[in-house]
């Protein structure tokens, strides 16, 4: 099944959250921090959104920051992935 995104809709899967810590500790799951870097999986077409017309700039592939709580997580084929508008994105990682 493909998730097809609807106007400025972006889906995104999360980067991994570090396991370890620079210095080689490992950290339980309940340390780790939520993971904020997403790799882009679809992009919707944009359009007319909130009256005015929606531009997307992002493109599927690249890594970006969300916002820490952004977007709805659903459940695909076995696979997470989160459902967000690309104004819910921070920045493109390079």
């Amino acid at each position: 099944m493909n998730i097809k995104p609807l106007l400025d809709r972006v889906v995104v899967k999360m980067v991994e959250a570090e396991e370890t810590t620079k210095s080689g500790i490992i950290l339980a799951a309940a340390a780790q921090e939520k993971p904020q870097i997403a790799e882009i999986i679809a992009v919707g077409p944009g359009g007319f959104v909130d009256g005015h017309d929606e531009k997307m700039v992002v493109t599927v592939g690249q890594k970006v920051l969300l916002s820490k709580y952004a977007g709805t997580q659903v459940k695909v084929d076995g696979e997470e992935y989160t459902i967000l508008r690309q104004s819910d994105i921070l920045a493109i990682v390079e």
